[in-house]
């Protein structure tokens, strides 16, 4: 079977740069798609998701870091890794950058020597973060599938679905950070309560970016449920400027958890996309 190549993603105005890193990219056997303008890059990265993208700074309808953010909130694009290119004397602003998840910036005129190594570099980190959510650190992808499908060969768990809601209105009113850290807040309390339950050998990873399963048995199951509901319900208003707490609701960005049991007696689970598939339609 022919390896399958990484996909590298351009999105450079400059025609001439484009066509140069194509070319150069194609004979490192990468496969290589390019756009010259922001929204142009944002379609092209949602029809066919990129391993990485190339991304300039000055484009000539939306800038890099406006394209970077809507990576950025698209659960399909959300963790691919990014590098900025910039001209040599233009102040940029690391912070902004920081603040998107930014792998790399390297300025022109180019070195593609240099690029080159920045690319294999973030392409390599990103292959080894697989395994587990970059936010969170709870494992994710296949380690969840491994874990999920050992369960279909037992009868011996539960599983509960918590799923944090509304969390992209969340993100785009106040910001990366602060969604990132509800994210890592709910999984650390729904952890804690596992363990405090006295579930050592629960198992708790990623269905997707904002759902989470947590692997248990039925006798913790029922108190399990209820504390992690009675927690994180309790917490939510807390993670909102405190201006914000009360009008939050009106306004229709406010955090929402949901919860769902799954047990084997639920159905049969023919396979792994038939088991995620009742996971995320228990949410409650």
């Amino acid at each position: 079977m022919a390896e399958v190549k990484q996909k590298i993603l351009i999105v450079e105005d400059d025609l001439d740069v484009a066509d140069m890193l194509n070319a150069y990219f194609r004979v490192q056997a990468y496969d290589v798609f390019t756009a010259n303008w922001g929204e142009d890059g944002v379609r092209a990265s949602q029809e066919s998701r990129p391993d990485l993208v190339i991304l300039d700074i000055h484009l000539p309808d939306i800038d890099g870091y406006e394209v970077a953010r809507q990576l950025r909130s698209n659960h399909r694009t959300a963790n691919v890794p990014i590098i900025f290119l910039t001209e040599k004397h233009d102040p940029i602003d690391p912070l902004q950058g920081l603040e998107l998840g930014a792998d790399d910036y390297i300025t022109k005129p180019l070195d593609v020597q240099e690029l080159r190594l920045r690319v294999r570099n973030a392409l390599r980190r990103a292959g080894q973060d697989t395994l587990t959510n970059p936010v969170t650190g709870l494992p994710d992808g296949a380690l969840v599938e491994e874990c999920l499908t050992d369960c279909m060969r037992r009868t011996d768990w539960v599983m509960l679905t918590v799923s944090l809601e509304n969390l992209d209105s969340f993100r785009d009113a106040y910001g990366f950070m602060a969604s990132n850290d509800v994210l890592r807040a709910v999984s650390l309390m729904v952890h804690n309560t596992a363990r405090e339950a006295g579930g050592q050998e629960d198992f708790l990873g990623h269905l997707d970016s904002t759902d989470l399963v947590l692997i248990t048995k039925l006798e913790r199951s029922a108190t399990l449920q209820d504390c992690i509901r009675s927690r994180l319900e309790q917490s939510l208003d807390y993670f909102y400027p405190i201006k914000d707490r009360e009008q939050s609701a009106l306004k229709g960005k406010h955090l929402e958890i949901k919860l769902g049991v799954l047990q084997p007696t639920d159905g049969v689970f023919t396979s792994l996309d038939t088991l995620k598939l009742a996971l995320l339609r228990k949410k409650q």
